[in-house]
Formats: structure tokens, sequence, C-alpha cells
């Protein structure tokens, strides 16, 4: 559902390595069911939308280590992007998205963090509509967990937000004792105070780091609205900053993501086992068997069935198909009434008409298997394109790369290809052809032809000396 939003944008902090996540990859880009954590936050920011006839509001990323493969992995429009070279705090960021956006029209600023995936949009539309209903010229979101750990605590006076105090500057003796509430870390700002409080953040703290933090006293001290948005004990909105976190947010994502999908329609036998990506569409009267994992854009049609410990990534299935336990299939797309597998391994370009088969250790690659056209026993199909009703015996390859380039293997309609074949590429096979069992194939074969590529069978007596004794 789209929640209109008039003059606002957005900035993701993206900057961070993340030192506790021990990888040398941005944060950011660490996935949770086969897409990175901004993935998801770009995501919620979607519905938000500045008129119900305009599309989501205007989003930039602050991007600072690994910068170049932040933008390699989003590159196609979801996201506007601001380098940060040096990380030096939360303000320093704000401050350098600011120089760029300064110029620009909207009167607030929803600044969030890159590394919270579970952060959900109808969370983050009450907030930016209750910043903007009390005028607040710094506003933010607080949470109460069980334990607040090392997160900034918010200090009220009378229920009126006086500061948030980052943990380890804490002191009870001079703020009192801490209630718990602490900062979510995300802002909704009014531009209008931005020039003038922006300069005024300073790094004169134990960590040596600019914090967006310090707006609020800056704020309240200068009789500005402050607004603490209560969120009550909502930990989706806490960032991940290690292993053990990201697993356990990728689990909540994947049980959220499961029973939508189950309450939609699609039957999920043992659930507990089904990973599923955010942007996997199954259609309501689709039934998968976990263990199983779908990524990427794959799509299940109605009627379908995937069996257990499949594993599926930007692929399509249509109607009435059954892809059978312990297959792999990549960026294929596989139509009506089709089998798959069991074990078979479908590659980028893989395409199977309605009522074709892919059986066991069967793998294609770049390749067209034609309508009801059948390859099931142990077979490599590369770079060919196979007609209608052709039958693949056991054990045939098309040797499709010279050591230097691949090259492309036809076979026409209704052709039979006998067992243990190789197909030497380039190479054509006629309509109604048949090629023999055993044969090496290395021109072209006409239609209804009848091709044997192969020695003349001897037969000669046993050498004595290999012969058995009779007991």
């Amino acid at each position: 559902m789209q929640t209109p939003f008039s003059d606002l944008g957005a900035v993701v902090l993206a900057a961070g390595k993340g030192t506790r996540m021990h990888s040398q990859h941005p944060k950011v880009l660490k996935t949770l069911l086969g897409e990175p954590m901004l993935h998801y936050v770009l995501q919620a920011l979607t519905p938000l939308v500045p008129s119900p006839e305009s599309g989501p509001i205007p989003v930039w990323s602050v991007i600072g280590f690994g910068m170049e493969r932040v933008r390699r992995a989003f590159n196609r429009g979801e996201t506007q992007f601001i380098e940060q070279p040096e990380q030096l705090g939360t303000g320093h960021a704000l401050a350098a998205a600011w120089r760029e956006l300064s110029r620009k029209s909207f009167k607030r600023l929803l600044v969030v963090n890159g590394d919270t995936p579970l952060i959900e949009s109808a969370v983050l539309g009450d907030f930016v509509a209750a910043a903007i209903e009390q005028n607040a010229a710094v506003a933010f979101m607080t949470i109460t967990p069980p334990d607040p750990g090392a997160f900034g605590r918010v200090v009220r006076n009378n229920g009126e937000v006086r500061a948030i105090i980052e943990a380890k500057e804490y002191a009870e003796a001079e703020y009192g004792p801490s209630s718990g509430e602490i900062n979510a870390g995300i802002y909704c700002l009014d531009t209008a105070i931005l020039d003038e409080l922006l300069p005024l953040l300073n790094n004169k703290n134990k960590s040596g780091e600019y914090y967006i933090t310090d707006l609020v006293g800056l704020a309240v001290a200068r009789n500005l609205t402050v607004l603490g948005f209560e969120a009550g004990s909502n930990m989706n909105l806490l960032g991940i900053n290690s292993p053990v976190e990201l697993i356990a947010a990728e689990e909540i994502l994947r049980k959220r993501i499961v029973r939508d999908w189950l309450e939609k329609g699609v039957l999920i036998h043992a659930p507990d086992a089904a990973r599923i990506g955010p942007a996997v569409i199954l259609e309501p009267g689709a039934e998968l068997t976990g263990p199983v994992e779908l990524y990427g854009t794959s799509r299940i049609a109605s009627g379908a069935v995937v069996d257990s410990h499949c594993r599926l990534q930007d692929t399509e299935v249509e109607a009435d198909t059954a892809i059978r336990s312990f297959s792999h299939l990549e960026g294929a797309s596989i139509g009506e009434n089709c089998v798959v597998g069991p074990f078979a391994r479908l590659r980028p370009g893989a395409r199977l008409e309605a009522g074709a088969h892919a059986g066991s250790f069967v793998e294609i690659k770049k390749s067209r298997l034609g309508q009801n056209a059948k390859a099931n026993h142990l077979t490599y199909l590369g770079d060919a394109d196979i007609g209608a009703n052709v039958n693949i015996g056991a054990g045939v390859i098309t040797c499709n790369y010279d050591g230097v380039n691949k090259h492309p293997t036809t076979i026409g309609k209704n052709a039979f290809i006998g067992s243990n074949c190789s197909l030497v590429a380039p190479v054509t096979i006629g309509d109604n052809a048949l090629v023999g069992a055993g044969s090496v194939i290395t021109h072209t074969v006409g239609a209804d032809e009848l091709a044997l590529g192969r020695a003349r069978q001897t037969v000669m007596p046993l050498p004595e000396r290999h012969r058995r004794k009779k007991k």
C-alpha cells in the first residue's frame, strides 16, 4: 500500500565496513535469502510516495567502504549515490549527504540505516506522519528492548526528549538511571534546520566521531520541537552488526515470507525448511516441499510442483510442471507439463518447451529443448537448439567447445539420437534423422537420414592367457 508524503526525501547510511561481520565486503551487501540487506531497506522505502500519482520518493545512499561493489549491486536506479570516502560517524555521513542535497526542494529528510533489513514500510509511514503532524524539527524513533546494550540512551524530562546520549558516554550521576529507552537510529529532519545545526556537530567524545544524535540536544537548546517516536519493543528497527544477528534476522524474514505465501494459497510442505527470496513470485496452487530454496526472480505457476532438495535461482516454472528432488536450476525457463530431474542441472539460458523432459543427471546450458522433446538420462546439452519430439538417448553430449570458441548444435524435429553419441559442433541433424548409438558425428546429417559414426565391430577368439580355467 502506498503512503503519500509531499516534499519528502530519504537518505540511507550505507558507508560502513561492519568490522564485526569479519568480511572484506561492505556490510550492506551481506545477504539474507539471496538479497543484500540494503535491498530490503530500499524496498521498505518504495511505498512512501510524494503523491498517489507519482513514483517513490527520491532516495540517496551514502556509500564509502567498498563503494564500487555497492554501485555494481544497485545499478538499476533503485537509489542515487553520495560518496563518503572517509567514515567519521553518522553525523559526518549526513553532512556529506547534505552538501549534495541542500539544493533540493524537499522539506523533510528521512534518514535510515542500510543495515536494517527487517524494517517495514508501515512503521516508517506512521513515523513520518507523526513528525509532520507535530511539525517536529527533529524526530527520531525509539524502542525499549529487554537489553539496551550499547545503543544510545534517550533522556527525557517529564516525557519531553532532552537528549540522546551514547551508551559509552552515559553517566547516571548526570542523567539519572536509564529508562532502557534507546535510539533506533531512524530520523525525520526538517531540512530548514540542517544548514544551521550540522556545522555545530563535533567529535569531542570517546569515539572521536560525529553523531547525528547530537542534533537532538542542539534542537532542544534552540527550543525547536523534538519528537521521540516510541515504537515499543520493535527490535526489527535495529541494525545488524554480527553474523549471529544476521542469521537471526534472516530467520525472522524467512518465516515472514513463508507465512505470507501460505496465507495466499501456496502449499508448502515442511515450511520450516523452505527458503524463499523476497522477489520470488508464487501463484496460488503451486506446491513446494522443504527443504527447498527459491531465490532471485524465480516464478512458480499454479499447479507446478517443486520437490524437496531443489534450488532455483531466477527461474520460471509454468503450470503442471514437476521439478523432481535434488535439481538445481539457474536462469532457466520451464514450460507447461514438463518434468525436470531428479538430479538435473539447468544452467542459464536453458529453455524447456511444453511437455519436454530433462531427467536424471542431465545438464543443459543455453539450449532449447523443444515441445515434447526428451533427454531422460546422463546427458549434456550446451548451445543446442533441439526440435519438437526429439529423443536424446543416455550418455549423449554436444561437444560445443573447441578450446577457444563455443559452437552450436541444431537437431530437427522428430529426430532420434541413440545412446552414448557425441555431436561435435558446429553440426546439424535434420528432421526425422536417426543417429546410431555410440556414434561420433562431425558433419551434417540430413532429414530422414541414418548416421553411423563408429568402427565396425570385430569378433575373434579370446586369447588363451585371458581364458578362465574351468573348475
